[in-house]
């Protein structure tokens, strides 16, 4: 009985059709999953945005005291760019300096100085901005090294830094209610960030969008050997212009990691990037005023 068992050929055929089945089964299995693997990776490498309104290029370059931000502010960028579609580069060098920049409506230069730019690469931001191009600097884009070595730029930023206490929380005052970067801020703001002096402009027609009540911290308090001493009740710490034939916004927030998973500083920063990279928002360019240019 048990030999007949043995000898039975369907139970051959029903136990060899169960490994095949499996092993197809497995198969299958292993091309979805490699199907699956390879469409993740093709998303990681597609823009934040597809066919967009507009292309903006992000140049994030780590420095001594702005690093940690880049982490923070990279994920941030790509979401802006999916909740407005637009579409994104993200750079940590200068390297497409050295390309055209003529597909970008506006260059974010966050935490960015113009230093970092050398030789033909000054060239290439000058020309973009003469034919037409936004450009908006964030915090530590706007101190350059050293002072007066490129004009053009420092003129572009329209105010030179001159020094900041450490940092503090502080109350941030809407000036230009009508500018982009100010719709979603409310009229005194709880902020906390280091506070850049200034000097003089160095151009007509800074438009003051945000300024810093000095009441609301102490503009003193720095570290031992420097000296800090306020501006003022006139203390701004965002403003815009026109310039050179392009747009530009500057603001001096931004030094905190932390400020780049803030909602309403995010709004502050995409209301200048949307001005710069279009022009709209605001009644019409001719209200903007113009700079005179040194050379």
């Amino acid at each position: 009985m048990l030999a007949a068992v043995r000898r039975n050929p369907w139970r051959r055929i029903a136990g060899r059709a169960y490994i095949l089945s499996r092993r197809d089964g497995m198969m299958r299995a292993m091309k979805t999953f490699r199907w699956l693997l390879a469409l993740c990776l093709a998303a990681c490498t597609l823009p934040a945005s597809a066919q967009g309104q507009f292309r903006v290029l992000v140049v994030a370059v780590p420095n001594k005291y702005h690093h940690d931000y880049a982490v923070v502010a990279k994920p941030q960028f790509e979401r802006m760019a999916r909740q407005h579609g637009f579409d994104l580069d993200w750079t940590w060098n200068t390297a497409p300096f050295d390309t055209d920049l003529s597909r970008y409506a506006s260059i974010v230069l966050l935490n960015t100085p113009g230093d970092e730019l050398k030789g033909a690469q000054r060239d290439a931001l000058q020309a973009y901005v003469r034919a037409g191009g936004g450009v908006v600097a964030v915090h530590r884009a706007l101190i350059f090294n050293p002072p007066g070595d490129w004009p053009w730029f420092e003129q572009l930023i329209g105010r030179r830094f001159r020094i900041h206490p450490m940092v503090q929380s502080a109350v941030v005052q809407v000036v230009d209610r009508d500018f982009p970067t100010a719709f979603a801020l409310p009229e005194r703001w709880i902020w906390s960030d280091e506070w850049y002096e200034f000097e003089p402009p160095l151009v007509d027609g800074l438009r003051t969008v945000l300024r810093v009540d000095e009441s609301s911290y102490d503009p003193t308090r720095i570290w031992p050997g420097q000296e800090a001493r306020g501006m003022g009740r006139d203390h701004p710490v965002a403003w815009y212009h026109a310039y050179d034939g392009g747009r530009v916004f500057v603001t001096a927030l931004g030094h905190p990691p932390a400020a780049y998973d803030d909602a309403t500083y995010l709004q502050h920063l995409y209301g200048g990037l949307w001005w710069t990279a279009t022009g709209r928002g605001i009644a019409t360019d001719a209200d903007i005023g113009s700079s005179e240019i040194l050379y």
